[in-house]
């Protein structure tokens, strides 16, 4: 299974079941591999694996959706560890409507402009982010946010041209 492939979804209890489907055939479509991790192994639809068993190195990008999970997830030390390894790696983070509440609580925020569920506007502009109103989605470096479910053709465009341009093989210029 090739790394460049492999697609970390984070969520747990009340995630917005439409954007962890959409997300996971969205990427099934585009020949990604969507992985699923949760804070627990439990019966849970398409949980893979929990949170210790995640190697950010075995993945090419990291996509939290939104729902009610994303405010429980924040406080788990796995979850920031991992997005912070990620950030640090120079990795795409991908976060949808509440997915924002992790980038936030993972310092990520800070002068970056956000799309988010409009209320985690005063979570993202109280941590520095700068609120993105009306685009659906935005990327700012190597951050891509949107604001819903109902921003998805947006933010799915942003995204698979991120991963296509990660995939692109750098040339070497020098002589």
């Amino acid at each position: 299974m090739a790394i460049e492939k492999k697609i970390l979804i984070i969520t747990g209890d009340a995630g917005e079941s439409f954007e962890i489907l959409y997300a996971s055939h969205r990427l099934r479509e585009e020949d990604y591999i969507p992985m699923i991790a949760a804070p627990t192994v439990k019966r849970m639809n398409l949980v893979m694996h929990d949170f210790d068993e995640v190697d950010p190195d075995e993945y090419a990008a990291v996509l939290m959706p939104g729902g009610r999970a994303p405010e429980y997830l924040r406080n788990d030390e796995r979850v920031i560890k991992i997005v912070k390894e990620f950030h640090k790696s120079n990795k795409y983070i991908f976060a949808i409507c509440h997915g924002s509440q992790i980038l936030v609580t993972a310092g990520l925020v800070n002068n970056k402009k956000i799309a988010c569920y409009e209320h985690v506007k005063s979570e993202v502009e109280a941590c520095g982010g700068i609120y993105i109103t009306p685009d659906e989605a935005v990327k700012d470096g190597k951050i891509v946010t949107g604001k819903t479910w109902q921003s998805h053709p947006e933010f799915y465009k942003i995204v698979f041209s991120c991963l296509e341009e990660s995939r692109e093989p750098v040339l070497n210029t020098t002589l």
